[in-house]
């Protein structure tokens, strides 16, 4: 086990992680997960606990909550959720009931595996009815969504993504939703550590629940966590434990504290902030070789582009990617039929990266993909070099041995 953790930040720090819903936390963040706090048994909540000793972990439970409620200006927030997907199962179990019809992004488009999946719990339990993005600009097609809405009368209606590279419009959702009496439910796992610095809209004015993760750009530990208003705040809590939850995961909390705390300085906002500059730069450099990005560029930390201009698919692209050291997902493409690219700029620019890099990083994904390793296996290593000395010059972390 130690030669393989070893050898994964190794692999991290010899390879470009572009993947959107990753990141490299900060030492302070690592030293609190890798915590006594991890002994520790507390179900329940501060003050009300099962077990006994919980004193410790009681305070550091409510200086997350405070740190989060502060942060994102939020009456109430639930930093236990293990993940964001348990984060989405408490906040349907807190609002709704088996067989409600629910409206969300369609699976196709972008949406979540807790947005009705059918391998999911969410596809299993709840009606879902899902909305899609425009043919001709890719953005989302309000009109539709409040179509459905008035169609299907969802008991409630989902507004987020894995993969959609714009920005909300919470209001016009709030709207829709107000409009055919259906709660709101934003899931903000991507946008909301840029919602923290102040590089993207906030949906807590006005989702009744939102849900969101703790790593991606929020830069925490793997986690989730609930914002609500004060009138959802016992229906969330129960929802979470004992409903859908047993004991709380209390280095993790501890850590996510760590985090919200680093996320409230204004180095972070600046992190922030160069983190869709960068986006737009790789965006930029992406186009200008070819590729197609969809909604012609990205307002957030994402973009999802089409390498079929470059004669290759999605999966061959990244695999193709990955024998030169950068490390990617692949995503549906609307309206294609097929699979894309799906980019992230938070863990390189956390590295130091700026748009000078973007610019390089595009130029080595081109590459990656018009060489043919069959053809010119010299080029694939040299590639690979190159990843390596770009890498090398912004270690994610200070020593790897």
């Amino acid at each position: 086990m130690a030669e393989i953790i070893l050898g994964e930040a190794r692999r991290q720090a010899d390879s470009l992680q572009l993947i959107a819903a990753e990141n490299f936390t900060s030492p302070a963040v690592l030293a609190a997960l890798g915590s006594p706090l991890a002994n520790k048994y507390a179900e329940g909540y501060p003050g009300a606990r099962h077990h006994g000793g919980c004193e410790l972990v009681d305070a550091a439970e409510r200086v997350a909550v405070e740190r989060a409620r502060a942060l994102f200006g939020a009456e109430h927030a639930n930093v236990q959720p293990h993940s964001g997907s348990s984060a989405v199962l408490a906040a349907y179990a807190a609002l709704l009931r088996p067989g409600d019809t629910v409206l969300a992004m369609g699976l196709s488009y972008g949406g979540h595996l807790t947005h009705g999946a059918p391998v999911n719990f969410s596809g299993r339990w709840f009606d879902f009815v899902g909305y899609g993005v425009d043919v001709r600009t890719g953005l989302i097609d309000y009109a539709q969504v409040r179509h459905l809405a008035r169609t299907h009368r969802p008991k409630a209606l989902v507004c987020g993504s894995i993969s959609y590279p714009r920005h909300v419009d919470y209001a016009a959702f709030r709207e829709i939703a107000d409009d055919v009496g259906a709660y709101l439910i934003a899931d903000a796992a991507h946008p909301i550590g840029l919602v923290a610095g102040g590089a993207a809209p906030s949906p807590v004015p006005y989702a009744d629940i939102v849900c969101a993760t703790t790593h991606k750009v929020l830069r925490g530990p793997r986690g989730g966590m609930i914002l609500c208003g004060a009138e959802y705040a016992e229906r969330v809590d129960r929802a979470v434990f004992p409903f859908t939850q047993g004991g709380a995961q209390m280095h993790t909390i501890a850590a996510k504290a760590v985090a919200f705390g680093e996320a409230a300085t204004p180095a972070y906002a600046t992190y922030a902030h160069q983190v869709v500059s960068n986006a737009r730069a790789l965006a930029e450099a992406l186009a200008e070789k070819g590729f197609g990005i969809t909604t012609d560029g990205t307002d957030t930390h994402l973009l999802t582009v089409d390498p079929a201009p470059l004669g290759v698919d999605g999966r061959a692209a990244r695999g193709r990617l990955a024998a030169a050291g950068l490390v990617v997902d692949t995503c549906a493409l609307p309206y294609e039929g097929g699979r894309g690219v799906r980019l992230g700029t938070a863990a390189v620019t956390t590295q130091g990266m700026r748009e000078g890099e973007m610019g390089r990083i595009g130029a080595i994904i081109a590459s990656a993909l018009r060489e043919d390793a069959e053809e010119a296996p010299g080029a694939r290593g040299a590639l690979r070099d190159t990843v390596k000395e770009l890498v090398g010059r912004f270690p994610p972390y200070a020593t790897v041995s």
